[in-house]
């Protein structure tokens, strides 16, 4: 049995896949948001190994370069006193950030170097939602989901610049014990270069505040982004428009007929500037689908998306952004806007820690197809406006507990639609 899934994990790794990036030697190239380097200096400096870079939470835009992260990881190299754990800590940074140690004059072995080039990480996750919604009569109706989610996102190492990714998944429904396969949700390969990055393959849309709100998921094609302090992004591909939030006009009808993958082009523009970030998008999809879609305009076969978003970091505990929408070729529920505030932030690898934010929420499913927020992910809990609030905490060293509540009305009927969502993760 053991064979067997490391057979099928590793041929899944041959066909290409990564969550972790290596990016050639380049003191001026960002270190990605999702770089398993950030937990790893947060749990070194929540050790007291090193005092770390600025905001320790690495959260928001704010990222640091390589050549910020290597002049850490050569602070924790030059201490003694550190634990086993510690120490395998340091080595495998030292390892990733070899060539930026170098050039600081930091000697790493090509043993270390080239030491572990296929990385796992992961996640086992529970997700709970108890909704109450107002029907017809004006009494309202209960349903409670559960689910169960087993995720592994391995990496490998091609050369300095290219690497592959890949994200498999499996869910079980607890309430039946009723497991799905493993799936191969995303796959590409990418290659880093100085103020420019290439992906191909299958992979998420790109993400920031004006996305998250629109399109947490992925679509089969290319991706490139270039630029420094301002960046542009280019996307193009096809999207499975069953990918839709399950309750939507969209995806209703896209299950109702054959042509359900849309062809898509975008472009995005984002940047930072001191505190203040923000950025503007333009996506574009043409498929028959929407031709059969409520609330479209009469034979419009395409969605022409335009979008905007802006934050501002007050400082390392407040953060408040919010971003708009508009599809041009819709008649109805054609906007989605969102504005949020939050406090702190929960850092997985630091037990104790703890965040907090407060939303409103305007969500035209004729725009939002497949929104971020968990909370909008049960059925019926769709195409609506209100508030949600909500938590998470740290209550050991990579295992989150998160809490939210939703209080809405539905923005077609304008009756009432509320929910409260749970989640607990371990990260591995």
């Amino acid at each position: 049995m053991k064979k067997t899934l490391v057979s099928a994990l590793t041929t899944a790794l041959v066909v290409g896949a990564a969550s972790t990036t290596f990016a050639a030697a380049n003191p001026f190239s960002d270190v990605p948001a999702d770089h398993w380097a950030y937990d790893a200096v947060s749990q070194l400096a929540a050790d007291g190994v090193i005092e770390g870079y600025g905001d320790t939470t690495f959260r928001g835009n704010q990222n640091i370069t390589r050549y910020e992260m290597a002049q850490m990881i050569a602070k924790a190299m030059a201490k003694s006193d550190v634990s086993a754990a510690d120490k395998a800590l340091i080595d495998k940074l030292a390892a990733e950030f070899s060539d930026e140690l170098n050039n600081l004059g930091v000697r790493v072995s090509n043993l270390e170097r080239n030491a572990d080039n296929v990385k796992w990480n992961g996640q086992a996750r529970y997700r709970y939602w108890s909704q109450r919604y107002e029907n017809e009569k004006g009494s309202k109706d209960k349903k409670n989901t559960d689910q169960l989610n087993f995720r592994l996102e391995p990496s490998a190492q091609v050369n300095n610049n290219w690497h592959v990714k890949a994200r498999l998944d499996a869910f079980t429904n607890p309430s039946k014990d009723e497991s799905s396969n493993v799936v191969m949700k995303r796959v590409w390969a990418q290659g880093d270069y100085k103020n420019f990055q290439v992906k191909l393959g299958k992979m998420p849309f790109f993400s920031n505040e004006t996305a998250g709100m629109l399109l947490d998921d992925q679509f089969s094609g290319a991706q490139v982004t270039f630029g420094n302090k301002l960046k542009a992004t280019l996307e193009a591909g096809r999207w499975d428009l069953d990918s839709a939030n399950k309750q939507s006009a969209l995806y209703k009808a896209a299950d109702a007929n054959d042509d359900d993958a849309a062809n898509y082009q975008g472009i995005m523009l984002n940047g930072a500037a001191g505190k203040l970030y923000g950025g503007a998008a333009y996506r574009h999809f043409n498929s028959n689908v929407f031709t059969h879609v409520d609330g479209f305009k009469k034979d419009a076969d395409e969605a022409n998306i335009w979008s905007v978003g802006a934050g501002y970091k007050f400082d390392n505990i407040w953060n408040l952004f919010g971003a708009y929408a508009k599809n041009e070729k819709a008649e109805n529920d054609a906007t989605a806007h969102n504005i949020q505030l939050n406090y702190k932030g929960a850092q997985k690898a630091n037990k104790g820690t703890w965040g907090a934010y407060a939303a409103y929420r305007y969500m035209g499913q004729n725009v939002a197809f497949a929104p971020t927020y968990e909370t909008f992910l049960s059925a019926g809990v769709n195409n609506v406006k209100g508030w949600e609030v909500g938590t998470e905490y740290v209550p050991f060293a990579n295992v989150t507990a998160a809490a939210s509540y939703f209080n809405g009305k539905k923005l077609d009927t304008d009756r009432d639609a509320e929910l409260l969502f749970g989640r607990v993760n371990f990260w591995f």
